[in-house]
């Protein structure tokens, strides 16, 4: 039970998110923000504590002036099973969200007008949040569908270039039918600063995936999925081939004939722990 208390202390919000208080206050519009504010932290809360469940690490919960963010360590390095449940904490609280409302309406704890305004928000904030746009969390579910199909580095570029595409349209829709609507570009800035970071991350997550998969838990393994490489091939463009829930045994070929086999630790020890970081499958071969 500690542990989950202690969630309490990575909660922070956002200065900019103090201002909006203030301003709520001053101009009588507290109650809309404090619906969107609980909305928001039931949300976070959800994937937060499903996270502390699978012993997650997470370094803070943001809550901002449009929505939260809970930061993890845990991006892409985890089973697949555990992250799709910690991503699917947050949507399904509001349903969870909506039953309560729907008995304090009935209880006549809310009035209609408070229920309908409580509803609408709640709701938006789903329909919103699965657009597959990183780090919303549609965007996270896109990319641990693509991971289970695809090589994990792969799996990083198809969800960036889905997201800026999403992003776009998002944009545009907004330009045509809404663009004096400040919120949305405070979401949009948001969006854009979010890609931006992920994309300039992607090989240091892409190294982390690959430390983890080496030194730290090991994930379930759902199939044995050889990889044929040439000989001459580095051993960082073989290890780029390599997918969430799959064993991976090495094929080295020359000249499109089979000459030997070597199991993925081989290749992740010799880069890891050798600092073989330029050397290629065929050098490997002689050592092993």
């Amino acid at each position: 039970m500690t542990k989950y208390v202690h969630l309490l202390t990575k909660i922070h919000i956002h200065p900019i998110l103090w201002m909006i208080i203030g301003l709520s206050v001053i101009t009588a519009q507290f109650k809309p923000l404090l619906f969107l504010f609980l909305i928001v932290f039931i949300h976070e809360m959800g994937h937060a504590i499903c996270a502390v469940f699978y012993k997650w690490r997470i370094k803070q919960i943001m809550l901002l002036p449009f929505g939260g963010v809970a930061e993890m360590d845990e991006h892409g390095n985890r089973p697949l099973k555990e992250e799709v449940i910690v991503i699917l904490a947050g949507p399904v609280q509001h349903f969870f969200i909506q039953a309560l409302l729907t008995i304090a309406w009935q209880f006549h704890v809310l009035s209609t007008e408070d229920y309908q305004l409580f509803s609408t928000y709640n709701w938006t904030l789903f329909f919103f949040n699965l657009i597959p746009i990183f780090p919303l969390d549609g965007g996270k579910i896109l990319f641990v569908i693509i991971s289970y199909l695809k090589p994990f580095s792969e799996a990083q570029r198809i969800t960036l270039l889905v997201s800026i595409s999403c992003l776009i349209v998002y944009i545009t829709a907004f330009l045509i039918f809404a663009p004096n609507q400040l919120n949305v570009w405070i979401i949009a800035t948001f969006l854009i600063y979010s890609l931006y970071t992920e994309f300039k991350q992607k090989d240091y997550t892409m190294i982390r995936f690959l430390l983890e998969r080496y030194y730290g838990k090991k994930e379930s393994v759902h199939q044995l999925k050889p990889i044929i490489v040439n000989e001459d091939e580095s051993i960082f463009k073989v290890l780029l081939k390599f997918q969430r829930g799959c064993k991976h045994p090495i094929l080295i070929e020359k000249e499109g004939v089979k000459i030997t086999q070597l199991d993925e630790n081989e290749l992740l020890h010799a880069f890891f722990s050798e600092k073989r970081t330029n050397a290629t499958v065929g050098e490997l071969i002689y050592s092993y």
